[in-house]
């Protein structure tokens, strides 16, 4: 390893190197005035023939760093593609291409944790183990019970080894949702806290008004019936759709459908920008609702009021108008 240390040549000095073997010096000249043997130069020099490399220059069509965190921001704050790419003066393709990388980097992350050993549903759940073991003393075959199961217990169907039954793909929503030109298109999400605590989370893409509400707890019965009462009070120019992730909460999504009018639209695996205006408030939200806090305490006024708050703070996004005015302004041009 020391050996090794001794022909590293900082950036300055490969320079300099280079200037005074042009200028023709000798090998002893430019060790003494780089600090090294002359035996270090000369096998520098040879690395390359003698001849210097050429300097490297980034493309003009790569990205910076810079951009890709501007991107990445612009996305977060629900953005369009089209509106990033204008801001960057970048062609609107090379923005899809980032965002597309930033998709498959994602999904191969997930594929990665996915090989990971996981438990079987059975092996974590004593009541349903309990349940399962008596039938099966009763000589029910495994069908029998798992044809038992969904019947007696309807509550826990609607997903399938992690999958949501009939989920409509984000890739399937019309375009006028993409444009954010037309009110009634939201996005949702829950925010989780300590003891199993979570907050149901609403933001319409055109306006990024907001509203919350308050779930007792997660599974899916409780978060539909809590999101169809509140979307249920919008008038019907407001219940367009809703794009939510690939959370089991949202597994009776068709019972949704069914109570509200609103299609429900889900996200590709492990792509949070693709509800970028959600992710942006979901942020804000923290700092109402702090991680590792206990979510429960806060009732449903308590949410009306951080909501109304946030509704009435100018955004950047809006051209610093308030979500509240553009919402109200959006529903008068559409009576």
């Amino acid at each position: 390893m020391t050996f090794r240390r001794r022909f590293k040549l900082s950036e300055q000095q490969r320079n300099d190197m280079w200037r005074r073997w042009k200028a023709g010096q000798s090998l002893h000249e430019i060790g003494r005035a780089c600090g090294k043997a002359h035996g270090v130069i000369q096998f520098m020099l040879a690395q390359h023939g003698g001849i210097a490399p050429a300097t490297r220059h980034r493309s003009l069509r790569t990205l910076t760093v810079a951009e890709r965190e501007e991107i990445s921001r612009g996305i977060a704050s629900g953005g369009s593609i089209r509106e990033i790419a204008k801001g960057l003066k970048r062609a609107v393709s090379t923005v899809s291409r980032e965002v597309a990388r930033r998709a498959t980097d994602a999904d191969q992350k997930a594929w990665a944790s996915a090989l990971r050993p996981k438990r079987c549903l059975l092996s974590i759940h004593v009541k349903l183990q309990e349940i399962v073991a008596g039938k099966l003393i009763l000589d029910w075959s495994p069908e029998q019970v798992s044809g038992w199961l969904k019947s007696e217990y309807p509550e826990d169907e609607g997903h399938h080894k992690g999958q949501i039954v009939d989920a409509v793909s984000i890739r399937e929503r019309p375009a006028e949702i993409e444009d954010r030109a037309i009110p009634g298109h939201w996005e949702g999400d829950l925010i989780g806290g300590t003891k199993n605590s979570h907050i149901a989370t609403l933001v319409e893409r055109h306006s990024r008004f907001v509203m919350l509400v308050k779930v007792p707890s997660k599974d899916t019965a409780t978060v539909v019936a809590a999101l169809s009462q509140h979307i249920g009070k919008l008038p019907a120019t407001l219940r367009r759709s809703l794009t939510w992730d690939r959370g089991l909460e949202m597994a009776q999504h068709q019972s949704f459908t069914v109570s509200t009018e609103v299609q429900v639209y889900f996200c590709d695996p492990q792509s949070p920008w693709q509800r970028g205006s959600n992710e942006n408030t979901n942020g804000l939200l923290r700092q109402y609702f702090p991680k590792r806090t206990d979510l429960s305490v806060h009732s449903q006024a308590e949410l009306d009021e951080v909501a109304l708050r946030l509704n009435q703070r100018p955004r950047k996004t809006l051209g610093f108008q308030t979500p509240a005015a553009r919402l109200q302004a959006s529903v008068a041009l559409t009576h």
